[in-house]
Parts: C-alpha cells; structure tokens; sequence
C-alpha cells in the first residue's frame, strides 16, 4: 500500500488536468475557481485508497473520485448562497466574486459535469456509481434542508441532529469509498461495509468540528472558536446541554441562543461555560469516540489484507487527530 500523499498527489494531478479553461468563461471560471480553493480532498483520496484496498486499479478510479469533488465542491457554492457566506477557505465566495446568478448556474453545472465523469466506467459500473451518486446527492440535499429546518427550533432531538450530519456530510464519505469498492470490483458485502466504515467516520468528524469549534486551538484548527455560537446553531454540544443540564443552565442557554445584544467574548464566555458545567463537553467527546469506534470495528468485517485494515485505520486517527 502507498502512503495516503501518493493518493492526494495521485488525484490533485488528475484534478489539475480536468480542471482547464473552457467557455463561456463567466460560466467555466467560477468552476475553475472553485476546484482551486485547494482543501484537504479527503472524500477523493479515500476512493483511491478503498479501490487499492480491494486490489484494483486506483488509475481507474480517478473519475469517480473526481465526480465527487466536482459534486462536493457544487454542494459548497450553493451552501456559501444560502448561508450569505462571504469567504469560503480564506478567499472569497463564488457568488460574493462574480454574482448570484453565476453562483446558481455554475454550481448547476458542476452537478451535471459530476454525472458525466461516470460515464468512462462500463455499463454496469456506470449503473452501480450513478444509482449510489443518485441516492447520496438527494441525500445531501435532505441534510442540507434539516439543517436549515433546525435553526428555528429549539426542540431538535439528538437522534433527529445526528441524521442530519449523517446525511449533510457521512454520507458523502461512505459513497467515495463504496465508489472505489465497485471501480475494484469488490462484493457487495464489502461495498456496504465499506460505506459504513466511511459513514461512521464522517459522523464523528463533523462531531468533532462541533467541538472543537467551542473548544479547540483557533491557531491549530484554522478556525475562529465560538464561530457556531456566535451564529446561535444548535450543535451536539448545545443539544447534550439542553438534555443534561439543570432547569436553570438550560433556561440560560436557551436566552443566550435568542439574544444577539451580548458582547461577542461574553457570550461565547458563558455558552462554554454552560457546555462544560452541564456535562455535553464530555458528552461529545464520547460520542466522537464511540462513533470513531465503530468505524474501526467494520474493518474487522473486510475481506481485505490487515495491512491494508492498517491504513483505513491509520487515515482515521489522522483525520480524528486535529486540533483539540
């Protein structure tokens, strides 16, 4: 097995190749722009790497890994429109560079240009990756709805919160694996197991985004800490402490959530301090575990080489091994 900066280094080249001038322009550049904000390509490599794990081509999976940075990467411009979004990994947003109408239409298009990369793939490959691309896309979409449903309701339950990460972001991550399954011709058995090693793992790394949002280093983790409390959304951690907290940590929560007069610190301040005193702290961190758990538990499942168990196992402690 090669290293995981061989699949990255595999892929980004791959990317730069499809990623060429086209016309229109004012339709292409957007696109272009867009694929080039960089990110870590996580979702791509773990194609390459789960199709190398059953033994097959990785080369041959490259279009299928690059449908789903291409898709990804739409998902991203129409989120950026909807959440009014003005930078999007340090640079400016799509639509906040050109305008909302191109942000629309180019990200349209990415979806389209998505499906047409399955079509170098047999006729039953092609069946296989757009029937499960097809399924994984709607999905996101309803992941995307719950999330936005949510922000105006104050009794969101746990298990309705983790369907809609399951949906909004896991998801995703299990397709790109069972996609380099099906490119390796793998059984379906693995292919479902597969899926669910990438699903648990996209669970608990959007948890841990939660957490480390409220508590992690902003240097390490690239990102301002308090940013999901300062836009008032009802995270895990905000969920546990609405469930284990006391009537009165609650009711303070809940005021702190419906208030925008607080000075930013403060509120930040008092929202922390109400995540540690209530236990969701905690709470949260075992949920990362367990759901990290149980990702490695699918591999024993695999008919793969443990060496190959080894890697996916190593790729998940990386990927769980952030900033904290």
């Amino acid at each position: 097995m090669k290293a995981i900066e061989h699949y990255q280094k595999q892929f980004v080249t791959h990317l730069e190749h499809y990623n060429r001038p086209r016309t229109p322009k004012n339709l292409y550049a957007p696109i272009q722009y867009i694929l080039n904000l960089g990110g870590k390509r996580l979702r791509p490599t773990l194609t390459l790497m789960s199709t190398d794990c059953f033994n097959g081509d990785v080369s041959a999976s490259l279009d299928a890994a690059l449908a789903i940075e291409v898709f990804h990467n739409f998902s991203l411009i129409h989120d950026d429109i909807m959440d009014k979004a003005p930078l999007r990994r340090g640079q400016q947003t799509v639509h906040e560079k050109w305008d909302l109408n191109t942000g629309i239409l180019s990200g349209d298009a990415m979806l389209i240009l998505a499906y047409q990369l399955f079509e170098s793939y047999s006729a039953s490959q092609f069946q296989q990756l757009t029937t499960l691309f097809s399924k994984t896309a709607l999905e996101v979409c309803e992941g995307q709805q719950y999330d936005v449903d949510f922000e105006t309701r104050f009794d969101v339950t746990i298990p309705e919160y983790i369907k809609m990460i399951e949906y909004k972001t896991a998801v995703l991550v299990g397709a790109a694996m069972q996609m380099g399954a099906i490119v390796a011709g793998a059984s379906v058995e693995d292919q479902k197991n597969v899926y669910d090693f990438g699903r648990y793992l996209g669970i608990a790394f959007q948890l841990q985004d939660d957490y480390l949002d409220a508590f992690g280093d902003p240097k390490l983790f690239g990102k301002q800490v308090g940013g999901d409390i300062l836009e008032n959304k009802k995270t895990y951690l905000f969920l546990k402490a609405m469930e284990l907290g006391t009537d009165s940590c609650k009711s303070s929560l809940k005021n702190l959530f419906s208030k925008t007069c607080l000075s930013t610190n403060e509120k930040v301040s008092q929202v922390l301090e109400i995540f540690e005193e209530s236990g969701a702290a905690i709470a949260t961190k075992t949920a990362i575990e367990d759901y990290t758990k149980q990702a490695f538990n699918v591999l024993d499942e695999l008919q793969i080489e443990s060496t190959k168990k080894q890697l996916l196992m190593n790729f998940g402690m990386q990927l769980m091994d952030r900033a904290s």
